[in-house]
């Protein structure tokens, strides 16, 4: 018998297909799908309103995937929760979950793993292991929720990975969580943070969908960006922000900019002012971000004045500009920092 298929990455049209073939009746289709992305089940047992010899039909054919805790922390300072998952075939992913007073906030990972390369993110350090099927991204979600026993609100492409370099899970990803027979959360609560993958960009604003696109911006030429993240070797400043000019005009959406602080590299008032020149005719959100300590790394983090200073001058160019607020320092809360002590653990057990 072949590989059971991956029954929660398909769509509720590809559902119907399947059910036809199997000589089932499309609305059983409607039913599967409520099952799987409103009640959230993991068993095919639990789909009560089917047949017994239905479900051990699935059963036979399909599997129910989803991501298992290995470990979860709370932080002690905003009560952040760190999930540690362990996917199909062994590798380790995380999630962080924020609860702000807006609702349940959950930062999720699109890769196992990161080839990106930026310098300042600990997702990186080990490249890339795989990317996530659709069904993975929702189960970091459907997993969480179950763990709390309340419904998150907002859902962040933010966590390991670059989404853009996993385009078509994640594109399904979205279309699944925002299906209203199923999770139906609205895609104006989905964020999906890139460091500017143009061709990507140019492509996902042709799918109109209406996410937040957060562009991990991080400087203001090219020089300086290109010693921070590889792929402005690829893409230009000029390029990603032409991307961005296009998005907005296709889809209406403000483009959020992420900038992270690093002392002495990115953070002074001139930075500040050439950032402003960039990017003041284009609809957007400057999200500062004081860049986090990793032990690999040598970078150092602005100091609290230097933030102010950059925010105020910005502000006097009439941009709009938040500071992130940390959440979950005490417990590694930055990308990639609990997987990447949870992967050297793995190492130590292995040489040994």
């Amino acid at each position: 018998m072949g590989e059971k298929r991956d029954i929660k990455s398909y769509s509720l049209i590809e559902l119907k297909e399947q059910m036809e073939n199997m000589g089932e009746k499309a609305f059983r289709a409607k039913q599967i799908f409520q099952w799987l992305h409103k009640e959230k089940v993991e068993r095919f047992e639990e789909m009560t309103n089917l047949s017994k010899s239905l479900r051990q039909k699935l059963n036979e054919n399909y599997e129910i995937r989803t991501v298992k805790p290995v470990d979860i922390l709370i932080s002690k300072v905003d009560g952040t929760r760190k999930y540690l998952f362990e996917i199909q075939g062994g590798s380790i992913i995380e999630s962080v979950l924020m609860k702000y007073h807006h609702g349940n906030s959950v930062c999720i990972s699109t890769q196992s793993g990161c080839r990106m390369g930026c310098r300042f993110c600990a997702s990186t350090l080990h490249g890339l292991e795989k990317n996530l099927t659709a069904s993975e991204l929702l189960s970091q979600i459907y997993v969480i929720e179950k763990n709390i026993g309340e419904k998150v609100s907002n859902v962040v492409l933010m966590g390991s990975g670059e989404p853009l370099d996993n385009f078509g899970n994640v594109v399904r990803f979205i279309r699944l969580i925002s299906d209203e027979n199923g999770a139906n959360l609205s895609q104006r609560n989905i964020t999906l943070s890139t460091c500017g993958i143009v061709p990507k960009i140019e492509e996902l604003a042709d799918m109109h969908f209406q996410i937040t696109l957060a562009i991990s911006l991080h400087a203001s030429d090219d020089e300086t960006r290109k010693s921070l993240m590889p792929i402005a070797y690829q893409y230009s400043i000029r390029e990603v922000l032409d991307a961005c000019r296009a998005y907005f005009s296709k889809t209406g959406r403000r483009i959020t900019f992420e900038y992270s602080l690093v002392a002495g590299e990115n953070d002074t008032v001139e930075e500040a002012d050439r950032l402003a020149a960039l990017i003041k005719d284009i609809n957007c959100h400057v999200n500062l971000i004081p860049v986090n300590p990793i032990k690999e790394r040598d970078y150092v983090q602005s100091g609290k004045k230097a933030v102010e200073q950059f925010k105020s001058r910005l502000e006097k160019n009439k941009l709009n500009v938040t500071i992130r607020r940390e959440m979950g320092r005490d417990i590694n809360g930055a990308c990639g920092q609990l997987r990447n002590e949870a992967m050297k653990r793995r190492k130590e057990i292995t040489d040994v």
